[in-house]
């Protein structure tokens, strides 16, 4: 019989065929140590994990026989075995993290945990229980794998939506230029040729009692033109400001901030500084544009949501070799919640930390009800 129990003078057979039936009931490998840390007594479940008979465990040091070495195969010193630590120092433990080894040679990941037997006060010994883990581990390393994977291929994923948004608001920066490059060739040439027709004709009225109302008519049809001229160059600068493209960045913001400035009412006091560092060329392209739209975005929330008195608009960019651009703008408006800043229908937000981020930047917002709102891009420009 696999199990073997040395019987104190004082138990009778039955409570020690009713123990017997009880260890060898269970799944769990179960021994008991002496205070010599040899072996009094095996369950089956024990013996089958381990490979041994009952023969071979009853009388031999445990820890020399199961647990000599650490799963690299570095020695296993007895005095750190927290299994003979429970009734040496009488610390019990639960271990999940080491090994045991069966009698060919071959470790198994087991979780163990061993407490001191205690009679008269005095500590006896101790009793061990484990059991194989094998399983386990091989589910936890099955689910990390498949978690891994899942991160990765969300990650390409979110790579991949990333790169198409920034396609996509490629293809709109292209098309918008286009358009506004065709409203400008083609309707503004329209609309002025139309305004010198007009004039032209306001000169050679001849009737004179017709003539003071066909004036007026012409001068009427003339300042609607002139209105339609303004809406017409209004529309181009939304779709592409010429300045970006033919005087650079730098220029671009700040005409940006005098329009914000100009278009506000008398009650909001706009505040702009720029400093940009000698030697530190505007970036081109989509860097650019990025940039200019990130401002112009943040402008035009405050202009409609914000409801400020004082607008601060900051602008630094370090020296070379590794230029950043600093870009701030500070409102005393109402400010927003912070969940409302996190929302994923917070479309302007995101367009602007995607914008920032596809180049490297970063974007931050502290705001509260009441407090204003203070957005800040970091962007690098070595890239340029």
């Amino acid at each position: 019989m696999p199990f073997a129990l040395t019987d104190p003078p004082t138990a009778s057979a039955e409570a020690n065929r009713r123990l017997t039936l009880l260890l060898e009931s269970t799944g769990e490998g179960v021994f008991g140590i002496d205070m010599d840390g040899l072996c009094t007594f095996v369950n089956r479940a024990a013996c089958d994990q381990l490979g041994l008979s009952t023969e071979e465990v009853l009388g031999r040091n445990m820890h020399a026989l199961i647990h000599h070495s650490r799963e690299t195969g570095a020695h296993y010193p007895e005095c750190d075995c927290p299994i003979f630590n429970a009734f040496r120092r009488g610390e019990p433990c639960r271990i999940a993290d080491e090994v045991l080894w069966r009698a060919d040679g071959s470790a198994f990941p087991a979780e163990y945990s061993s407490y001191p037997v205690i009679e008269d006060g005095v500590v006896q010994g101790a009793v061990v229980t484990f059991v194989d883990i094998s399983e386990r581990r091989r589910a936890e390393a099955l689910l990390r794998a498949s978690h891994d994977e899942l991160e990765q291929r969300v990650a390409e994923r979110t790579a991949e939506l990333r790169e198409l948004a920034h396609h996509l608001e490629a293809v709109r920066e292209t098309e918008r230029k286009r358009i506004a490059r065709e409203i400008h060739d083609e309707l503004g040439s329209l609309l002025v040729a139309l305004k010198m027709d007009i004039d032209w004709l306001a000169r050679r009225v001849g009737d004179a009692v017709q003539r003071e109302r066909m004036v007026g008519k012409c001068q009427r049809m003339g300042g609607l033109v002139d209105t339609a001229v303004d809406a017409v160059g209004r529309i181009i600068t939304d779709l592409r400001p010429s300045i970006l493209d033919h005087q650079g960045l730098w220029a671009a913001l700040e005409w940006q901030a005098q329009e914000f400035q100009l278009a506000g009412s008398d009650e909001r006091q706009v505040d702009f500084k720029m400093h940009v560092a000698a030697n530190v060329a505007p970036p081109e392209g989509g860097l650019a544009i990025a940039v200019f739209r990130i401002l112009q975005e943040v402008l035009s929330n405050v202009a409609r949501h914000a409801r400020a008195k004082h607008v601060a608009i900051r602008i630094d960019v370090d020296a070379p070799p590794a230029p950043v651009l600093y870009l701030q703008v500070r409102d005393d408006g109402v400010g927003a919640p912070p969940a409302a800043l996190t929302d994923a229908r917070s479309y302007g937000v995101l367009g602007m930390r995607e914008r920032a981020a596809h180049f490297g930047g970063r974007i931050g917002i502290d705001s509260a009800p009441g407090r204003g709102t203070t957005v800040r891009l970091v962007m690098p420009l070595e890239s340029t």
